[in-house]
């Protein structure tokens, strides 16, 4: 009976952590996060390496920083798909 119970507290263990990444990648969309894109997305220059490095980052909340009125702009503006392009990040279909 008692390796019944370790059978089951293990597998208890393995969902709680395999859910808790899911949960804190939803909490971890900061349009903040993709400013050193700024003047590539602003002026059309190439990106940086770290803008690249961020946008990866991110690309999970693309759909939700261009829902926003605040910054949809940006991440639907040709340039900004020039950049997620030469980041070679999928540009989301929202």
């Amino acid at each position: 009976m008692k390796a019944s119970n370790i059978g089951v507290f293990i597998v208890l263990v393995l969902v709680l952590v395999c859910y808790k990444p899911q949960v804190s990648m939803a909490a971890s969309c900061k349009i903040l996060s993709l400013s050193p894109c700024l003047d590539a997305i602003t002026s059309g220059t190439t990106p940086s390496d770290r803008c690249c490095s961020r946008l990866k980052e991110q690309e999970a909340c693309l759909c939700e920083f261009a829902k926003d009125p605040d910054y949809s702009q940006y991440i639907t503006s040709p340039n900004a798909m020039k950049v997620a392009t030469a980041c070679g990040v999928a540009i989301p279909s929202c």
